[in-house]
């Protein structure tokens, strides 16, 4: 009883640690670079700028702090001598001879002035291991009032003792009492840092830029465009180059042989659907005929979906296009329909698409729309990245499950799949195709006019 009592206490404290260190992950994730680049120099850098960091903290610990306290108690040890002297022996009416010693000996200036206050203290420097060296020897040896200048001059120290008669002025070298020469290691060691990152940085980018040309190159081939790419860098950016230039022409040869086949399949159906025709030609105006007529139509356009779907309209180029034209050219096709039918476009019209495969994708958006409305609105917007065209409706639309559904080849909404109805279920799906290879896709939603609104949303 009392293990199965305590396991979901333990469960709950170990909980709250393993949370809290989830939501520090996070933090830390959500504010590391995401790019290659900036990550691969965090990884040369931070190891760097700690290393710098436990050296400098090694150095200041045991040179600077360490050095410092023994020349400042050599410093200090000099003056209290010169107190033991003063105090103990006779001396010149002048103190002529304690002072020649000091100075010959101990390479210190001192001078005995009248008694009087000390000066009120000086504020101690940011950086004041001197100062703290200093004045905890002067209490612990001397033990007397004292009043201390470290700042004044930079390269001379002054240090006022009070004595029972007068005041003790001692003038020293700052090096007497400081190690001077550590400034010397932390310009050296910024230096050499500074040094190492800018190599590091070069570096990195001669790196960098290989993986960042065969992206733009792969981007470039899955929008349907030409892009130059020549394997450089690393050995193994350079196979994974290789290695894309091989995939790209297996996919271009592969295209080239559906193409070529599809051409013939093409070719040869034709030719049996006129025959078709020349037959119903020669055999005159029936009743019977007419019905037929209609089928080899029929069959005819359901062809060219077939074809133009397999096709996939791959072979294209791309080129410069104005968008502006292409949108009014869409709605004066869609006006010869008797439908009311506006355009609009915003921002720079010149994008970089295939213009008659872009053309057919748009153009299956409006068909689609002409079947089941009378007024339809088409948009168009471009902005640093994206260019965004929304074709709406006032028709029925299509129920938010199905919305997904239609972009299937040969998916009809009436289940039935009458021929009737016209329309071979492949339009939304080849438009989706077109869209894809121009690196974008297609969504459907809602319309401001009350119908479907058909988005296609692809990069330039």
């Amino acid at each position: 009883m009392n293990q199965t009592s305590a396991s979901p206490s333990l469960q709950g404290s170990l909980a709250k640690p393993r949370a809290l260190w989830r939501s520090v992950a996070q933090r830390l994730k959500s504010l590391m670079p995401k790019g290659l680049y900036a990550r691969s120099l965090l990884i040369v850098i931070l190891p760097m700028l700690i290393l710098q960091t436990v050296v400098t903290y090694v150095f200041l610990e045991r040179h600077w702090q360490l050095v410092t306290r023994q020349l400042s108690t050599a410093l200090v040890q000099d003056i209290a001598a010169v107190i033991d002297v003063h105090n103990s022996y006779p001396q010149d009416k002048n103190y002529d001879t304690l002072t020649r010693i000091a100075q010959e000996r101990m390479n210190i200036d001192i001078e005995f002035m009248p008694k009087g206050p000390l000066p009120p203290p000086l504020s101690k420097p940011f950086f004041s291991i001197v100062d703290g060296a200093l004045s905890n020897e002067i209490q612990r040896q001397i033990g007397r009032p004292f009043w201390l200048d470290t700042v004044g001059r930079s390269n001379l120290i002054e240090i006022r003792i009070l004595l029972d008669n007068s005041i003790l002025r001692v003038v020293a070298y700052r090096s007497a009492a400081y190690a001077s020469n550590s400034y010397i290691f932390l310009l050296w060691m910024l230096g050499t840092s500074l040094v190492l990152i800018v190599v590091a940085i070069a570096f990195l980018r001669n790196q960098i830029t290989p993986i960042v040309r065969l992206m733009t190159a792969a981007e470039a081939f899955g929008m349907g465009r030409e892009a130059e790419f020549r394997p450089r860098g690393a050995r193994e950016i350079r196979r994974a180059g290789y290695a894309f230039i091989e995939m790209k022409r297996r996919i271009e040869r592969n295209i080239e042989q559906r193409t070529a086949m599809l051409t013939g399949v093409s070719h040869d159906l034709r030719t049996i659907l006129t025959r078709f025709r020349l037959s119903l030609a020669l055999i005159g105006d029936t009743p019977e005929t007419g019905d037929m007529q209609k089928d080899v139509e029929e069959m005819q356009r359901m062809l060219e979906a077939y074809l133009a779907f397999a096709r996939g309209d791959s072979g294209e180029a791309a080129a410069r296009t104005n968008m502006n034209d292409f949108l009014a050219g869409l709605r004066s096709e869609a006006e010869r329909h008797g439908a009311e039918v506006s355009s609009s476009y915003h921002g720079d019209p010149i994008v970089m698409v295939r213009p008659a495969a872009f053309k057919r994708c748009l153009a299956n958006l409006v068909g689609n729309a002409l079947v089941h409305a009378k007024k339809i609105r088409i948009d168009g917007q471009r902005d640093q990245r994206f260019l965004t065209v929304n074709v709406d409706d006032n028709g029925p639309g299509i129920p938010a499950d199905q919305r997904e559904d239609v972009f299937r080849p040969f998916y009809r909404l009436d289940a039935s799949r009458n021929q009737d109805q016209g329309g071979t279920g492949l339009g939304l799906a080849i438009a989706r195709d077109i869209a894809r290879s121009h690196g974008g896709d297609i969504t459907l939603g809602e319309s401001p006019l009350g119908g479907l609104r058909a988005t296609v949303r692809v990069p330039v």
